[in-house]
């Protein structure tokens, strides 16, 4: 996914810099116009995000009129000098915001809240638990649930426990248009039967022996967002009753209460149980089976997808940095003694492993001897090699780190000085984070979950960052 687009309007040298800088900075793309020559970029540049506009001047009612007209729909900030005259009602009314700049990091931030983010990965591969790999299986999953996402469609997700269902869930809700709104899981399971429908519907204050207030339902919680049913085959059949009436009606009262409460919630359920067996032997609903199975998603097992392995190892092990509880690594031989593996706990149980190996081998390199004693069964020929493609970069080689150096025009040992004929400042800034990236990669033997730390940012965006440099 390309960055978020921002179009800058301004006549001000200075502040149209400034602004450039620090919005690239924050990895926002900027295109920057005087207010000559804004409106054909405007009208056939796809894909702006927001426009800024530098106020100031006689001209800047009509010019913000002329381009809060034709943005349309698209966000429009304008920018003022701090400490400056007041700006009219009128005009406060036509942007979206007003930024006064120079500014301080916390407005700033304000003013970009309410924008599309910066979005580090570039491809339809997810950086979730689970959902890492690129097999045949996984891969026809992450399809499935772009189709999906984008309806309101109810999903039934199926698969054994541990293969990451609420994972599935939360990449649903997140690629929806309701991503802005509560994601809000329940395991129906987990719960006991009475307690449930309070649970789901919320309750009365004296609704029941021990309800000493009024409390929201989780469907109240989840309103304009996503409601995720885990475990939905254990759910009580007097509960699948009266859910199979919110999901025909759209309505619910709470416990104790004859009101009836309006929902606008998209229901995403889960089950690891065989849910045509289970309306067999009369242990759930067939007519809820029918308003759950819209979109069916089924989540492979560990075992039919292997080839995922390295990639969920790594994804987990990033995890684990990222959070600071540790780290490992594996070498190719401890990881094919893995592949071999049934894994009936699937992610889960592996997820479990690898963190089990940062507690016992911290920073240390993990080979077939090392793993615990039910993975000694497994033979692994000798001079086995797994590597991960180029696009999942992990460590970065030394040729690669050099080919991020390349001399920074303007600069001595000592200090930055401005060339007599001028820089190109965003030509010189570039090269000066290749520099420290190079020397951070130096720093941590090419690590890049290292590196990252290093320079104080996420990995992904480190990772992203390299795969821009020409390193042929």
């Amino acid at each position: 996914m390309a960055l978020p687009e921002i179009l800058l309007i301004d006549d001000t040298t200075r502040r149209t810099q400034q602004v450039e800088i620090v919005l690239q900075f924050l990895e926002y793309s900027v295109i920057t116009v005087t207010s000559q020559d804004w409106e054909p970029v405007l009208r056939e540049h796809d894909g702006i995000d927001a426009v800024f506009v530098g106020g100031g001047g006689e001209k800047q009612a009509s010019l913000i009129k002329s381009v809060t007209e034709t943005a349309g729909d698209i966000p429009v900030v304008l920018l003022v000098e701090s400490g400056g005259a007041q700006v009219v009602s009128a005009i406060q009314q036509m942007v979206s915001k007003i930024l006064e700049w120079p500014t301080v990091y916390s407005q700033l931030i304000e003013v970009l809240e309410g924008l599309p983010q910066p979005i580090q990965p570039t491809k339809k591969v997810q950086p979730d638990k689970g959902l890492a790999g690129k097999s045949k299986a996984i891969q026809k999953t992450r399809d499935l649930i772009d189709q999906v996402a984008k309806s309101d469609a109810t999903v039934l997700i199926l698969g054994e426990s541990g293969t990451g269902k609420e994972v599935v869930a939360q990449a649903l809700h997140r690629a929806s248009s309701r991503r802005a709104k509560p994601f809000v899981p329940v395991n129906c399971g987990a719960i006991p039967g009475e307690l449930l429908e309070s649970e789901l519907f919320g309750h009365e204050k004296g609704a029941f022996t021990g309800a000493l207030t009024s409390r929201q339902g989780r469907f109240e919680m989840a309103e304009g967002g996503t409601l995720f049913l885990d475990e939905i085959g254990d759910m009580p059949m007097p509960m699948q009753v009266k859910l199979l009436r919110v999901l025909q009606e759209r309505t619910f009262e709470r416990v104790g209460s004859n009101k009836t409460i309006q929902c606008d919630v998209r229901i995403i359920a889960a089950t690891h149980r065989h849910l045509e067996q289970e309306i067999a032997e009369k242990r759930f609903r067939e007519d809820l089976y029918y308003r759950l199975n819209v979109f069916p998603i089924e989540v492979p097992a560990l075992r039919d997808r292997a080839e995922d392995i390295p990639y969920l190892i790594n994804d987990l092990i990033s995890r684990m940095e990222a959070a600071n509880r540790g780290s490992v690594s594996l070498t190719s031989r401890a990881i094919a003694v893995l592949m071999q593996h049934h894994w009936p706990g699937n992610v889960r149980e592996l997820s479990n492993l690898i963190e089990r190996l940062a507690i016992i081998s911290p920073e240390a390199s993990v080979d077939a001897a090392d793993l615990p004693e039910k993975f000694q069964a497994y033979e692994v020929p000798e001079g086995v090699q797994i590597v991960l493609p180029e696009q999942d970069i992990d460590i970065v080689r030394p040729a690669e780190r050099e080919a991020l150096a390349k001399p920074i025009p303007g600069t001595t040992n000592t200090a930055v000085q401005l060339p007599e004929q001028g820089i190109d400042l965003k030509e010189y800034l570039t090269d000066l984070e290749n520099e420290l990236i190079r020397q951070a990669l130096e720093e941590c033997n090419g690590v890049v979950a290292h590196a990252a730390k290093l320079l104080n940012m996420r990995r992904t965006t480190l990772v992203e960052k390299l795969r821009k440099v020409d390193v042929a």
